[in-house]
């Protein structure tokens, strides 16, 4: 039944109760073959249906506040979701599902875009040749959709499986200038952030740029909304607001009601990829964890001597009482992999119009680089990045553990493994399957040089102390342990 509630923010919304509903596509995946029902339903491989089924209800699931997936498969241990043959196409039959993806016992459209987005992309990823094994995947990360090893091999290979799924989602847009801007930030930030991060949204939308994210709340949904007002007021029907996510966060960032185009990529190092590939500029909010993540995994693929010849604009920005985040962050940038990484961003402080008209110079000159290098405009081809970021990391505690964290390795390939450890620590915080290891076997430990160890330390510390770990009001419990301090 529905029950309405009033949510924490203050906002009045249905997301108590459950309810049973079929709901049919728009125009868009009306038809699959009996063996991808099978398959999805769970007739021939439960695993696959179970990240189907878990996706799904993340999406369902669209006013929910919890990071925590866990809590999010507990609350709805009962949601159940198939396929079933119709005359005229195929329905889904949702039981038990969150009652405020609906009004008045229908459906809200965007909603019902976002799950069929979720079966497009797992029907996509579940068939050969990229489809493994059950056995694959239960030796693996079972948030994941992984690939083949054979796929993995392959640098090349990823990148063309990225590409695929990217046009299968009809995202490439051929015939377009340059003008999405990937933005990046935290999904648990406070109110004066989020505001800042709209009205940066603002200014890129009265330009004429679409917005990528993460799409989930928090910095991921500021720069969408603030692009809708900007976009309204310069009549442009056509914006976009793209979504790239992937199995294993999707549940602890359910994407935003903003979001018109949503893709759902194997596994974060694709995810990441999609992101650099597809966008052609690059703003980044505070955030926490995932947000360093995402910092490294960028400034590690920019360090590569093969890009010395991209153009990929990028900046940091915040406001307010925030603008000394990014100090800190640069800070331990350069601490860790060397003066020289500052080549690669820029920091604007509490000036959106600064940091919009910034980018929109800088699409004049990812076309002008573009055309000279002749690469794709809704592509970057070109790109290199390094396979050891590619590579799908397996978090463990023996993983993180023996993770390589030490001055005397390359910038390049200490940025790849400190980026693999604050992956490790993002599964710990949100991931299904991290916090279960947590719960069982205790906070990963880190080891590494000391000054490295210090750095990260310090930096995690302050993370904590300004609630970017968690959403939700909870306490945050390190997942992680930094080999030589206190727990």
């Amino acid at each position: 039944m529905n029950e309405t509630t009033k949510s924490p923010k203050g906002v009045y919304s249905s997301c108590s109760g459950t309810v049973n509903a079929e709901v049919s596509p728009r125009g868009t995946l009306e038809l699959l073959s009996q063996e991808e029902v099978s398959r999805l339903n769970g007739v021939r491989d439960s695993s696959v249906y179970e990240l189907f089924r878990r996706c799904a209800l993340a999406v369902l699931n669209c006013e929910d506040v919890t990071d925590d997936a866990s809590e999010v498969f507990a609350l709805y241990a009962d949601f159940s979701i198939e396929i079933a043959h119709r005359a005229r196409g195929i329905k889904l039959i949702l039981k038990n599902a969150p009652a405020c993806a609906f009004v008045d016992g229908q459906i809200l459209n965007g909603v019902r875009d976002h799950l069929f987005a979720v079966l497009r992309d797992i029907v996509f990823m579940s068939s050969a040749p990229y489809a493994p094994t059950a056995a694959v995947i239960s030796q693996t990360n079972p948030d994941s959709l992984p690939v083949r090893d054979s796929q993995a091999d392959s640098a090349g290979t990823v990148s063309n499986l990225v590409f695929n799924i990217l046009r299968n989602a009809a995202l490439l847009r051929p015939r377009m200038p340059p003008r999405l801007i990937v933005c990046w930030g935290g999904h648990s930030i406070g109110r004066e952030e989020y505001l800042y991060s709209k009205a940066v949204g603002y200014q890129l939308g009265l330009r004429g740029l679409d917005i990528c994210t993460g799409c989930g709340p928090g910095a991921m949904k500021g720069p969408m909304k603030g692009a809708t007002i900007g976009h309204a007021k310069q009549r442009n029907r056509e914006g976009r607001y793209i979504g790239i996510t992937e199995p294993g966060i999707i549940a602890a960032e359910s994407p935003n009601p903003i979001v018109n185009n949503l893709v759902i990529l194997p596994d974060i190092e694709k995810r990441l990829e999609a992101f650099v590939r597809l966008g052609h500029g690059i703003i980044v909010f505070p955030g926490g964890v995932g947000t360093l993540e995402e910092i490294l995994f960028l400034l590690g693929t920019l360090m590569d001597t093969e890009n010395a010849n991209i153009t990929m604009p990028v900046i940091f920005t915040a406001g307010g009482a925030s603008r000394s985040y990014f100090a800190e962050i640069d800070a331990f940038l350069v601490s860790t992999l060397g003066e020289q990484v500052r080549r690669f961003y820029r920091i604007i402080e509490d000036d959106p119009v600064a940091v919009a008209v910034a980018m929109r110079e800088g699409m004049v000159a990812v076309s002008a680089n573009r055309r000279a290098t002749r690469d794709a405009f809704y592509y970057n081809w070109l790109l290199k990045i390094p396979a050891e970021m590619k590579r799908p990391f397996a978090v463990s505690h023996q993983s993180m553990a023996t993770l390589q964290l030490r001055h005397d390795l390359p910038a390049a390939e200490l940025a790849i493994n400190l980026r693999r450890a604050f992956s490790g620590i993002v599964a710990g915080n949100v991931k299904d399957s991290g916090v279960s290891m947590i719960r069982e076997h205790g906070p990963f430990q880190l080891n590494g040089d000391p000054q490295i160890l210090q750095e990260m330390d310090r930096l995690l510390r302050g993370f904590v102390a300004q609630g970017r770990m968690k959403m939700g009001g909870k306490a945050y419990n390190p997942c992680y342990r930094i080999a030589g301090t206190p727990g």
